[in-house]
């Protein structure tokens, strides 16, 4: 299976997100307001869901129309698979979420900072998955995946990236982080994302009749990120409406975008 450049940069596009979100540590001079943080995790929230709903598990369903009454098998079945791996990831690597002081994953003497750039890291390995499954259908030539499509997936990632890339960057200059240190953490938890994309490419270009399972797999993966740790992030001292409303013109932004463009 050839990439060709279209595909190489619909793959960069999410990177590039996370990219522009981590220069903000360069610019900003004062710590993320806490009305902006939980507004813009509530906006990443929405839009996760809705690439999930729209860009994964329905073409997962559509793709298995052949199954008959049984087409929720291949879809369902992935989307618990994306959750098992997921939790599994969450419970083995040591991460630090922003904001927290109780560290998870496994026991280790890793530094504060860099259980910050590894709970993100954990966050961008669902969405490099999904853009990649579906610029994968893409090259297969399947009739439920199209280029417009999955750039505008990509797209939908980046936009939602920026926010976490300056979440991610933002705490760390505020925990003693020099800037240009700070911003190259925020760059390499980002760049987990391509690498992912690419592959989860080569994984369907050997396995391509499991096409429908992987794109599933890559929704399950992405709402558990989601309801495990956006949300509750968003709301944590239980003021949530800012992340409510963050959420809901995110959900509205990825629904339109997807359904229009697809």
């Amino acid at each position: 299976m050839v990439i060709d450049m279209s595909i190489f940069f619909g793959l960069m596009i999410p990177f590039l997100g996370t990219f522009a979100g981590a220069a903000c540590v360069l610019f900003m001079r004062n710590g993320m307001n806490a009305l902006l943080e939980k507004v813009l995790l509530g906006f990443a929230s929405g839009v996760m869901v809705a690439a999930s709903v729209w860009s994964l598990l329905l073409p997962a369903i559509d793709m298995a129309q052949g199954y008959g009454k049984l087409a929720f098998v291949p879809a369902a079945a992935g989307f618990a698979a994306g959750i098992a791996f997921l939790y599994g990831l969450d419970k083995m690597i040591p991460h630090l979420h922003p904001g927290g002081n109780k560290p998870e994953g496994m026991r280790s003497r890793l530094n504060k900072t860099t259980m910050l750039a590894l709970a993100v890291t954990l966050h961008n390995i669902p969405e490099g998955m999904a853009v990649g499954v579906v610029f994968a259908g893409v090259l297969s030539g399947s009739r439920e995946m199209t280029l417009a499509g999955a750039y505008t997936l990509a797209v939908g990632i980046a936009i939602q990236n920026f926010p976490e890339g300056a979440i991610i960057s933002m705490p760390m200059k505020s925990n003693g982080t020099g800037k240009k240190r700070a911003f190259a953490y925020g760059i390499l938890s980002g760049a987990v994302e391509p690498a992912a994309a690419f592959v989860t490419i080569l994984i369907t270009n050997v396995i391509e009749k499991a096409l429908p399972f992987l794109l599933a797999l890559a929704a399950g993966a992405m709402l558990f990120v989601v309801v495990e740790e956006l949300i509750p992030e968003a709301s944590g001292d239980g003021d949530s409406d800012g992340a409510t409303l963050g959420f809901a013109a995110g959900f509205l932004i990825m629904m339109i975008l997807d359904v229009a463009l697809s």
